[in-house]
């Protein structure tokens, strides 16, 4: 069977990416090295798999059509952006899996949204860039929740879906050693008056939630708070929540948390210990 090795939160900003010399040398290296840390245990728990857990910024499926919930079931390659720094490359994935874990879906009241042949953005291609695509073996399976725009997925609902993908992978027929990644957050301002500005208080906030393994806390958080404290880019905690739900009762580790204000993002990380 199955099972789900190790689980993972971590920022997706594109700026890590893009403009790599923007900040001071000593957070850049507090941030490239917490990337580094979590590429060093996913190797350590020797997965084959990773669900990365990301959302969209208008860049793939656009104001025409928002999926809720999407999964990528087929080809991937990335990025879409071409500003992004990282060389457009396929990506492996895990197919079979990522079609149980729709099928799961399907038949327990979650209707996915499904792609057969997906671009992936940087929300998918920052964490792989930098902590997954280290183990080179390690195959990906893509999850886009909307929670980058309005109507956003309610938090509860993304923990749900978690559980979803959690039960799935357990049911599994053979032997895949999966870690699970949410990404994005923390506070940061999307285009937004206020971009550039950082609440520490509310991403340490955050981080000691994930610490204590208090999901509900967060998910009690609305989305008018997060927006009022940690921006419209603070609503991608929901995704954080999401990957929690996938391993249920985990602890979190921090890792390192930087307020590097010229990736005009408060940026944690952190590893779910799973029994």
């Amino acid at each position: 069977m199955a099972e789900i090795v190790g689980a993972f939160l971590m920022p997706h900003d594109p700026l890590v990416a893009s403009e790599p010399n923007l900040p001071d040398p000593r957070q850049k290296a507090i941030v490239m090295d917490a990337y580094a840390r979590i590429a060093r245990r996913i190797r350590d728990v020797r997965a084959d798999t990773a669900i990365i857990i990301g959302d969209d910024h208008f860049t793939l499926f656009g104001p025409a059509c928002q999926p809720a919930y999407a999964i990528g079931i087929g080809d991937l390659d990335g990025p879409i952006e071409p500003w992004l720094g990282i060389p457009k490359t396929g990506i492996d994935t895990n197919q079979p899996l990522a079609k149980h874990i729709m099928a799961v879906g399907f038949a327990t009241g979650f209707d996915w949204s499904v792609s057969t042949v997906l671009t992936a953005d940087h929300s998918i291609m920052v964490p792989y860039q930098f902590a997954v695509r280290p183990n080179a073996s390690v195959r990906v399976i893509p999850v886009y929740l909307r929670v980058g725009v309005e109507p956003l997925l309610p938090s509860r609902r993304a923990f749900e879906l978690g559980q979803s993908i959690g039960r799935a992978v357990r049911s599994f027929p053979k032997a895949d050693r999966v870690v699970v990644i949410g990404t994005g957050g923390i506070s940061h301002w999307v285009g937004m008056a206020q971009m550039g500005q950082i609440n520490e208080e509310f991403d340490r906030r955050v981080l000691d939630l994930v610490k204590s393994g208090d999901v509900n806390s967060l998910i009690s958080i609305s989305d008018e708070e997060i927006l009022a404290q940690a921006g419209n880019g603070g609503w991608e905690i929901k995704n954080w929540i999401c990957a929690m739900g996938a391993a249920p009762g985990c602890k979190g580790e921090v890792i390192a948390y930087e307020p590097v204000i010229p990736w005009v993002t408060g940026m944690g990380f952190a590893e779910l210990h799973v029994a």
